[in-house]
């Protein structure tokens, strides 16, 4: 319930504030006739403007009640002044509210003076410079600003509710005037100047609505990012659902205003009778769903972004998927129609004005086409889910979880699946249908992180895959589904060579936490964005030589703003490690290594060495360079390769071609999808 009221409260107060900066400029853009300031319809708005501001105050109060008590936990607190009185001096929601609550009195003596001001025209801009200002103090709680608390976070939303300002809180202003100067007694005397203020305002709000557009398109990326899964199973999806659906009706009523009836004021009467009639009509719903839009906004602001949003339970029995479907003729095919009818139906929509169909034909036809468009191609899109799809996975994909979900592996499901989870283990042909190749194929990228889950959980029937719901914990089952993913990641990972491909960022290595020899300790993430990172997976003896030579370029890596990072493959005794770290400037993992060994070790297939018979078999000596922004961006194994890095010169090119870069990809998520 109390956030029902704090939305009804933001909204009042967003709203008075919106109409504000609205109003204003609507009353500038009248205000720029002089003789206009003599007509009744001005005065009124005018007078509105002081009544707007103690509104927008009044929701500013209760604001500050409501937000008090859902800081503090207790609802006394909003009739304690001494706890509003805390909170404003401690914490940043508070300083943003003190500072929003300063402009609006200070808009309040402007619209004072603009009420009783004989003038109109930079008055009512000033009057909607401060109001505007008022409304951008408040953008700084907003979810942009919780991100990142910058200009480029916060700009784009800022611009966004200003522009939806202009346009929306001019629209009460708008529909004033047009009863005014469209309606019964406007027919004994021609209001010319009104009509000009409302094809002005019109006009302006066509390129406002683009850029409203624009900016909206931008601030929902941000909030959205790729978690577009979001929107139709959270509260923030269904909110902005709800907003781009009001929306969209606005901007047809718009769209008609402003082409079919706005051009029709101050023709003949009986002309302009038909065209005022139209727009009061639709004007005065387009006010309502404005109202509702700003509500939907509201709550919006309320609820967790969609990046942000945990959905534990996936409502749909299916989901849209390019990546799972598509390559398969029939599906291009039937997604091509699907287009083409959509084309069509925006091509009839052109046609209809063209020809000058009769109403019902100029929605039934391209209704029909988008309609029978979207029935072709959608259904070959989709692909079957379960609650579980969407799932965050609860455990990171790290070397630990790797590592125990290739034991897990191991133990219980290479009868069927094979060594190397390729689908050909001793009983794979005792199935119907053979097991999927989960290693060569892009099976694993087809589909969700949730999906594996819900497989290894409850089994799939038409493949005599049994339940390991009861068998194993639900820990172990996520890192048997980041095994799944690291295996195919170190599939893909058979394309990269000795030397980094330019600008190329795209296998993603699993994190790991260590402690070495020389007390140092953290995890491999802890190096983005500061340092790359030379990964040497080692055998002793076998390696010693290459550590006695990557101990003498240290100097020169370092250099290169490149850490070196040792780990035995095998387990040194206590004497061979005394040998090893004697003088080494580096940090040799001591514990940890194991388990890093063997998920990295998952990266050792080349091109020319598929490695895909047996159980496979781990090279004594590989090096993986890995940038700072956490991408695996070249290997080296000397059995394979050759010489490769054993040339210090070449690994040198390496890494300076590593610090050149820029940030090409953000840096990858802790978890699998």
């Amino acid at each position: 319930m109390i956030e029902v009221i704090a939305a009804l409260i933001r909204w009042l107060a967003l709203a008075s504030n919106m109409i504000l900066i609205g109003g204003c400029v609507f009353l500038a853009i009248a205000g720029r006739e002089r003789a206009v300031s003599d007509n009744p319809w001005f005065a009124r708005l005018k007078r509105a403007l002081p009544w707007l501001v103690v509104t927008l105050l009044l929701g500013l109060l209760g604001l500050l009640a409501i937000t008090t008590v859902q800081v503090t936990g207790n609802a006394e607190s909003a009739w304690q002044p001494g706890t509003w009185l805390e909170l404003l001096q401690k914490t940043r929601i508070g300083r943003i509210w003190t500072w929003r609550a300063a402009f609006a009195l200070l808009l309040l003596a402007v619209a004072l003076y603009v009420r009783f001001s004989t003038k109109a025209y930079w008055q009512c801009i000033l009057c909607a410079t401060v109001a505007t200002l008022t409304l951008a103090v408040g953008s700084l709680a907003s979810h942009s600003a919780a991100e990142d608390l910058s200009l480029l976070s916060v700009l784009p939303y800022m611009l966004h509710i200003v522009l939806a300002s202009v346009w929306a809180g001019g629209l009460p202003a708008f529909l004033t005037l047009l009863f005014v100067a469209t309606g019964e007694q406007s027919r004994q005397r021609s209001d010319r100047f009104g009509i000009q203020t409302l094809k002005h305002f019109s006009v302006m709000a066509l390129p406002v609505m683009i850029a409203v557009i624009v900016t909206g398109v931008i601030v929902t990326d941000r909030m959205v990012d790729t978690s577009y899964a979001a929107l139709a199973a959270t509260s923030y999806g269904w909110f902005l659902n709800a907003k781009l659906t009001l929306l969209l009706v606005i901007l047809i009523i718009a769209a008609r205003a402003h082409f079919v009836w706005v051009p029709l004021l101050g023709q003949n009467r009986d002309v302009a009778d038909a065209g005022g009639r139209g727009l009061r009509r639709w004007i005065t719903v387009e006010v309502v769903l404005a109202s509702a839009l700003v509500l939907a906004a509201t709550f919006l602001a309320s609820a967790v972004p969609a990046k942000h949003a945990v959905i534990e339970d996936w409502p749909y029995s299916f989901r849209f998927s390019i990546d799972a479907t598509w390559g398969e003729f029939s599906v291009m095919v039937r997604v091509g129609t699907g287009i083409t009818l959509l084309l069509l139906g925006g091509g009839a929509v052109a046609l209809g004005r063209y020809k000058r169909w009769e109403t019902k034909w100029h929605i039934a036809i391209p209704t029909a086409l988008v309609v029978c468009g979207l029935a072709v191609a959608l259904p070959s899109l989709a692909v079957q889910a379960f609650p579980e799809t969407y799932r965050k996975t609860p455990v990171p994909f790290d070397a630990i979880s790797v590592a125990n979900g290739a034991t897990l592996f191991a133990e219980n499901c290479v009868p069927c699946h094979g060594p190397q989870a390729k689908g050909n283990g001793v009983l794979a042909k005792t199935f119907a249908k053979k097991p999927v190749d989960l290693l060569t194929e892009p099976h694993t990228a087809m589909h969700t992180a949730g999906d594996f889950f819900h497989w290894l959980t409850h089994g799939i029937l038409e493949f005599g895959m049994p339940a390991w719901g009861d068998k194993l914990s639900e820990e172990d089952r996520w890192d048997l589904v980041n095994f799944l993913h690291a295996i195919s990641r170190g599939y893909q990972a058979r394309l990269i060579n000795f030397y980094v491909a330019p600008n190329q960022p795209y296998v993603v290595p699993q994190n790991f936490s260590y402690s070495a020899h020389n007390g140092a300790s953290g995890t491999l993430k802890d190096f983005r964005q500061k340092k790359s990172v030379l990964l040497v997976l080692f055998s002793w003896p076998e390696s010693r030589a290459r550590l006695d030579q990557l101990r003498l370029a240290f100097p020169a890596l370092s250099n290169g703003n490149t850490v070196v990072l040792a780990v035995p493959i095998n387990d040194p005794n206590q004497q061979d490690m005394a040998a090893i770290t004697a003088d080494m400037p580096f940090p040799v993992v001591t514990q940890g290594a194991p388990e890093i060994a063997r998920s990295y070790a998952l990266f050792r297939r080349t091109l020319s060495n598929p490695d895909l018979a047996g159980e496979g078999t781990t090279p004594t000596h590989m090096e993986f360079l890995i940038d700072r922004f956490g991408f695996l961006r070249a290997r080296w194994i000397p059995a394979v390769d050759g010489a490769g890095w054993s040339d210090i010169s070449v690994l040198m090119q390496q890494v300076e071609q590593l610090s050149r870069e820029t940030e090409i990809r953000p840096p990858p998520d802790d978890h699998v999808h």
